[in-house]
């Protein structure tokens, strides 16, 4: 089982969002850095455990867990001219980004910050606490998904 840690601002979709959707389901599109594709596109499978991370926020931290229920597809959204996430560029028959279909799994009693999580030398390589370390979505080794849903439960 993987552990991935998926950006999120809240403003635009958060853990309250994605438990409101039908069936609590939801795919994350919208994602427009090459390294996040090729995570969305080649690496993150079905079964795949999501730590929702809320940034661009008052409280900006960890606020859940969500599954992969779908591997990689082709984002719809880069081919909708009405879309912020619209790429010109984009060929429907060689897409250029993906995203994955996430259902909720738990929100946690509070968001887990991301001053106590910096403050775990433990999991001082997490990418989020790396400085510039700006991707939307990252890998989580497994001691260090152990860690976080210890401090967040």
């Amino acid at each position: 089982m993987n552990y991935w840690l998926f950006k999120a601002e809240p403003a635009a979709f958060s853990i309250d969002d994605l438990a409101a959707m039908p069936e609590q389901t939801e795919h994350w599109d919208g994602v427009r850095n090459y390294q996040a594709r090729n995570y969305l596109r080649d690496e993150i499978k079905v079964g795949d455990n999501v730590f929702i991370y809320h940034s661009s926020c008052k409280n900006i931290g960890i606020a859940g867990l969500a599954e992969v229920v779908k591997s990689g597809y082709p984002d719809h959204t880069q081919f909708d001219p009405d879309s912020p996430y619209h790429d010109p560029k984009s060929d429907p028959e060689n897409p250029r980004w993906y995203m994955v279909d996430v259902k909720f799994v738990e929100k946690f009693p509070s968001v887990l910050p991301l001053s106590k999580i910096k403050s775990e030398p433990a999991i001082s390589e997490l990418g989020v606490v790396k400085k510039g370390h700006r991707l939307s979505i990252m890998p989580v080794l497994q001691n260090e998904a152990e860690i976080l849903l210890a401090l967040a439960r």
